[in-house]
């Protein structure tokens, strides 16, 4: 349907004169009058009557006009939809329950004013593609090697890795490990997918530091993984420092901090530099400028990071 005609209907229709609708739209009344004609001839019905005091809906306008309000106020949340600073600000992050998820909370907390649009997609390389198609408009990601032209990139905060095991575990009693003493003991991550940013991190660990990272198994998701640690006296996993995971009290689930070095995982927040959203210069503002978590002494990342 011919939005321009819908839209002369109505200013018509709210005008009740021809001339006043063309005034009104800033075109000619015989513009107003061949679009009118044209829409009636599409609908098959006549949608005014002219009258003494200029043009009157018949009681097919009368029908048709909140529908024609509807298409127009339809054709103007699609144009906001995709029209910068007119819409929410489409951020990816690789999970809900991950630090990242967390970075967005931070800022819509100092930002409570911009709307967000929060999504998840699967891999940093799904990420890229989405910020170049315009889909989001920033990623939360470990970069793992130089992003494609056009694709800006900064660090927004180094997450400390904790061991995660059961209450029958050896190292359960354990404030601290090094990753020195971790070698030898099985650390399960079904959650690995080959060819990701997490795969390349965890990899990259296992080799630097000699330690067992096991991907066997189907990924029935966190619970069952949760399950398996609470009943097992030898298996563990790492989990993100701000890793969003409840248990019930019974399972006895221990968290360890892992020291000298501490392990750390490199989100960087990534954009396109064309990209006019105006909450976009904001969002890298928050967390990529000022004393933010970072790599130092006694850290380690890997050579990419």
């Amino acid at each position: 349907m011919d939005l321009d005609a819908v839209r002369t209907f109505v200013a018509a229709a709210d005008m009740g004169r021809f001339q006043d609708a063309a005034d009104e739209l800033a075109i000619t009344q015989q513009a107003v009058s061949k679009r009118v004609a044209a829409l009636e001839k599409a609908l098959r019905v006549r949608l005014f009557a002219r009258t003494a005091r200029g043009a009157g809906l018949t009681v097919d306008g009368q029908a048709f006009l909140p529908h024609a309000r509807d298409l127009l106020r339809a054709e103007e949340r699609a144009v906001d939809s995709v029209r910068p600073g007119r819409r929410a600000l489409r951020v990816d992050v690789i999970g809900r329950r991950l630090a990242p998820a967390d970075l967005v909370r931070d800022f819509h907390r100092a930002h409570p004013e911009i709307e967000l649009d929060v999504v998840t997609l699967f891999d940093a390389d799904a990420a890229v593609d989405a910020i170049r198609s315009g889909t989001v408009d920033a990623s939360f990601r470990a970069v793992t090697r130089e992003p494609p032209a056009g694709i800006g990139v900064a660090r927004a905060f180094d997450e400390p890795i904790q061991l995660l095991v059961g209450p029958g575990h050896p190292l359960a009693g354990s404030a601290a490990v090094t990753p020195a003493e971790l070698v030898g003991h099985r650390i399960w991550m079904p959650g690995i997918v080959p060819g990701t940013e997490w795969a390349a991190y965890y990899g990259d660990l296992a080799g630097a530091f000699g330690l067992t990272i096991e991907v066997t198994g189907p990924d029935f998701g966190v619970e069952p993984l949760l399950d398996t640690l609470a009943g097992s006296p030898s298996l563990a996993t790492f989990v993100g420092e701000q890793t969003g995971f409840g248990w019930p009290a019974d399972q006895g689930l221990r968290r360890i901090a892992v020291e000298d070095p501490t392990p750390v995982y490199p989100h960087s927040l990534l954009w396109h530099r064309d990209n006019a959203h105006p909450a976009l210069g904001a969002l890298r503002d928050h967390h990529c400028s000022g004393p933010r978590a970072r790599s130092g002494p006694g850290t380690w990342t890997p050579a990419w990071a």
